[in-house]
């Protein structure tokens, strides 16, 4: 079975001259479902209202997308690969559009909830894509398009601020899942329309089993995660949830290793060039998720209290809004450098210019332009490391298992966002100063998330260094310049 990228996949011959669509397609399909994930950042503190519920149990209708999400992207990605990555893209995009129309339709906590929860299925959207260039993008295309597809999460993200407040502060709020709902659609069209069906396929018998233990497993790691704050971390349920979460996913671990056809390929994942780069994607993307948690915050703070710039929601994504063009247009430039020196030069790179956009910070939070600066340098060091990870999967894993591969490399980014999303609550929930008969996050609290999301951004350096050479110029350097290795040929 051949996976040349330079080959049609229905014809054998070279392949058509659509491909920039197909990028241009998988791309939009990947800033959507980003989008989607930010939609109700401008109305969280009104969903309790809207919803008629306690703040505590509105917050579900964030865990729920959350938790789906986590459950969905490494499934989505092995279902690609056995049955086809075309398919799972549309069945991910199907349920993004159901989601948003019910979510657009609720007025209560369940359908909420449930909308948000069928939203988060559409997650395995952007490793999927990455799989289906892999196996259709001529050879000169697919470094420079893989890691624009995979900066497009970071694309949507900040993107995602600006026009989510723009529709909320003008519109009622159920347009902001409608809008969900029209690009769902659109983007469902392109994809029926402009990308073909891969013929790389493994076959055999889905591990339903292993789908339902490493389900239960995320759940519990993940609830914990994202609850701990609200319920203590000391809580009997935190902690029982914690213990759950190391006994089921130890005991998911022993069962897909003894599994003929397992949902996760524990062999493949314990290469060393998918192990380090799976755990350093865990501390680049806390590193991402970091100045989400802060600038936004900062610049939406009065400014009597000393350190807030007193802007609106609006004004505040619209700050954000360049990191994600930015990462977009260093795309091309990601690639270039993994063709000429590799991946794992991309990827110390890109951690070092996180780590300094956040060093900026820390020391620059007096105007507007410092957080644009610093956002941009984050989001270009973002960039760099967002191409590179794909690149270093697909040069050590057969094409059959590009999908199930890309897919659980976008879980471990995950993680590292939902971590810091918890250590950053911890951080400003302990670190206040008064105003106002109010207990706000200080300047000092803001300044040490910004340094632990540098210290994270430098782990990730320190690990990706022990990448091995032997992969260098090897492997993933041939899927950085367009070339599939004999090695991993399924």
């Amino acid at each position: 079975m051949s996976d040349a990228p330079a080959r049609s996949a229905t014809t054998g011959t070279a392949a058509p001259p659509r491909t920039g669509a197909v990028v241009a397609v998988l791309a939009f399909s990947g800033i959507v479902v980003s989008l989607m994930q930010t939609l109700v950042i401008p109305i969280v503190g009104q969903l309790p209202r809207y919803l008629n519920a306690s703040a505590s149990d509105a917050a579900w209708a964030i865990t729920a997308t959350l938790l789906a999400a986590a459950v969905a992207t490494p499934v989505m990605g092995r279902l690609g690969d056995m049955y086809g990555k075309r398919r799972m893209l549309l069945f991910s995009m199907f349920m993004l559009v159901v989601g948003s129309v019910v979510a657009g339709f609720s007025d209560s906590l369940v359908p909420m909830i449930v909308g948000r929860a069928l939203q988060g299925l559409s997650s395995g959207v952007i490793p999927l894509g990455i799989s289906i260039l892999r196996d259709e993008l001529p050879a000169e295309k697919l470094g420079s398009a893989t890691a624009m597809i995979s900066a497009s999460l970071g694309v949507g993200g900040a993107l995602g601020l600006p026009v989510s407040a723009l529709i909320a502060d003008n519109f009622d709020w159920h347009a902001l899942f409608w809008t969900s709902a029209v690009l769902g659609v659109v983007a469902l069209i392109a994809v029926l329309a402009l990308v073909p069906e891969s013929k790389v396929r493994t076959g055999g018998r889905f591990d339903l089993a292993g789908a339902v233990g490493m389900a239960a497993g995320l759940v519990c790691l993940l609830l914990a995660i994202s609850k701990g704050g609200d319920w203590g971390w000391t809580s009997g349920t935190t902690l029982g949830l914690f213990a759950a979460a190391v006994v089921i996913l130890v005991a998911w671990g022993f069962f897909e290793l003894r599994g003929d056809q397992p949902l996760v390929d524990l062999r493949s994942t314990a290469r060393p060039q998918v192990l380090i780069t799976n755990l350093a994607s865990i501390a680049i993307g806390f590193a991402m998720f970091s100045m989400s948690l802060v600038i936004p915050q900062v610049l939406q703070l009065p400014e009597a209290t000393g350190y807030g710039l007193g802007q609106s929601l609006l004004a505040a994504g619209l700050v954000m809004a360049p990191s994600g063009l930015v990462m977009m247009a260093l795309a091309p430039v990601s690639a270039l450098v993994s063709r000429a020196k590799g991946p794992k030069v991309t990827l110390m790179t890109g951690a070092l210019i996180v780590a300094a956009g956040y060093g900026l910070n820390v020391l620059l939070m007096a105007e507007v332009w410092h957080f644009v600066l610093a956002s941009c340098v984050i989001g270009a060091g973002i960039g760099f490391c967002y191409g590179a990870m794909p690149t270093l999967i697909m040069g050590a894993v057969p094409a059959s298992e590009t999908g199930a591969a890309n897919a659980l490399n976008t879980l471990m980014r995950s993680i590292g966002t939902s971590v810091a999303s918890a250590v950053a609550g911890v951080v400003l929930a302990q670190m206040t100063t008064e105003f106002g008969g109010f207990a706000l996050p200080s300047e000092d609290a803001f300044r040490t998330v910004l340094a632990l999301g540098a210290g994270a951004a430098l782990l990730g350096f320190v690990i990706a260094a022990f990448i091995p050479r032997a992969a260098a110029g090897g492997a993933e350097d041939a899927v950085a310049g367009g070339r599939v290795p004999e090695t991993v040929k399924a």
